[in-house]
């Protein structure tokens, strides 16, 4: 068994392909044999995720390594969001959720708290305790939404063609949602006057 000195930039193709095959394997097929456990969408804690790869496999991986195995591969296998880590596709276990980077609608809207609104004014839209902001594609979705959290919600509207052209990318939820990683303040409209956000 292979002993890893933790340098990513020192490992040969073939401990790159190496530990690829067995992430993917942790990843997509048998997360149980390595004691991780997937959300919905597949991601699991990175550091945890290591610490199974070098428990199991006897290694002593580190976060750069992992981010070398990313980088040197020929399709776009993993990735890496905040601390969590994630197989994008591949999956043989039940209930894995994938979603498609497609073109949305030119408009869509989020229904949010008016409490909520100088966090987003100042942050944008980000996706708190989910994976992904969640976007409708219509007002009355949108007001359904936002009245989880308030009896008044304020309905903002988002401009994709604009997020779009500046790198944010949409994904396919399903007829009615669309989700996206985060939304920049700058993209968003609907704005309410002083007196309403209150």
């Amino acid at each position: 068994m292979w002993y890893h000195n933790g340098e990513g930039d020192q490992m040969t193709d073939k401990h790159l392909k190496y530990i690829s095959k067995k992430m993917s394997y942790a990843l997509r097929h048998n997360p149980g044999k390595y004691g991780i456990q997937l959300d919905e969408y597949g991601y699991t804690d990175l550091a945890h995720f290591i610490a199974a790869l070098n428990r199991v496999h006897h290694l002593a991986l580190t976060r750069g390594d992992i981010a070398a195995v990313i980088a040197h591969s020929d399709k776009q296998r993993f990735e890496i969001k905040g601390d969590r880590i994630c197989a994008l596709y591949g999956h043989s276990i039940p209930g894995i959720i994938h979603h498609q980077v497609a073109t949305p609608p030119a408009i869509l809207y989020h229904g949010t708290a008016r409490r909520f609104l100088p966090s987003i004014r100042k942050l944008g839209l980000l996706p708190m305790q989910r994976q992904f902001v969640h976007l409708s594609t219509d007002i009355q979705t949108a007001h359904q939404v936002g009245s989880r959290h308030d009896s008044h919600p304020i309905i903002l509207t988002i401009d994709t063609r604009a997020a779009q052209t500046a790198g944010i990318q949409f994904y396919v939820g399903n007829d009615q949602i669309w989700l996206a990683d985060e939304i920049p303040a700058q993209f968003l409209h609907g704005w309410p006057k002083k007196s309403e956000n209150s």
